[in-house]
């Protein structure tokens, strides 16, 4: 896989999984995403926690060290990023895709203008076109779960040109539905893990999740151009 913005894009239309991964140690994040490549999964976005800029800084440094430890495979970004200062920490630590939860136009201009890869979150037609104008790569909706497959078909009619990846609530058992409907992809955590499973170290169900995931999305439809 490059690394280049336009790769980046591609082997996520080609993929449509990508792991969000938030509160857990810098060996935890390193085991997680070693257990999520082998089920197949190369996208991982590492969560910003908002609650200091110590936090912040952490989550950059995993960031930092999943790319030393695994960058030849997988590609990583950051997720909650909220300004242009975070889009910067995100591309000084290696970071290649910014995930944010709202449509603000001073991060999808600041993260296109790093060469990052663009992905706001939105949920409503006038905020999915106002974050695609601003520069949006693909467009987040989310929460996904509260709205369903459905609302994802219809959205798409008119926005057809709009790639969305769907966010909140999807497991193997729903993306199938999720990408028939139009969306080109999702994020996801908790189908493929857990706090319990974490502290249990337990990789191999990890792994199993993963690959079971992957499994569901290679049986549906490649809907991304």
């Amino acid at each position: 896989m490059g690394t280049d913005r336009q790769s980046i894009i591609r082997g996520m239309e080609q993929e449509k999984i990508i792991a969000i991964v938030r509160g857990y140690s810098q060996d935890e994040i390193l085991r997680l995403a070693e257990a999520l490549l082998k089920g197949g999964i190369h996208f991982l976005e590492l969560t910003f926690d908002q609650k200091d800029e110590a936090q912040r800084l952490a989550t950059a440094e995993h960031i930092r060290l999943l790319i030393n430890e695994l960058g030849a495979d997988m590609r990583f970004g950051a997720g909650t990023v909220t300004s242009p200062e975070m889009v910067e920490l995100a591309r000084q630590a290696g970071g290649r895709f910014i995930v944010s939860p709202d449509t603000n136009e001073a991060v999808i201009r600041a993260t296109r203008e790093k060469e990052l890869v663009s992905i706001p979150g939105a949920l409503t037609p006038s905020e999915i076109s106002s974050a695609y104008r601003f520069g949006a790569d693909l467009v987040k909706v989310f929460p996904a779960n509260l709205v369903g497959p459905a609302y994802f078909k219809t959205v798409s009619a008119p926005l057809s040109n709009i790639p969305l990846l769907a966010v909140g609530g999807l497991d193997d058992k729903n993306i199938g539905a999720y990408l028939a409907a139009g969306a080109c992809g999702a994020g996801v955590a908790g189908c493929l893990f857990n706090k319990q499973l974490i502290a249990a170290r337990d990789w191999a169900v990890i792994t199993d999740n993963a690959r079971r995931l992957v499994g569901a999305v290679r049986g549906g439809e490649p809907l991304c151009s």
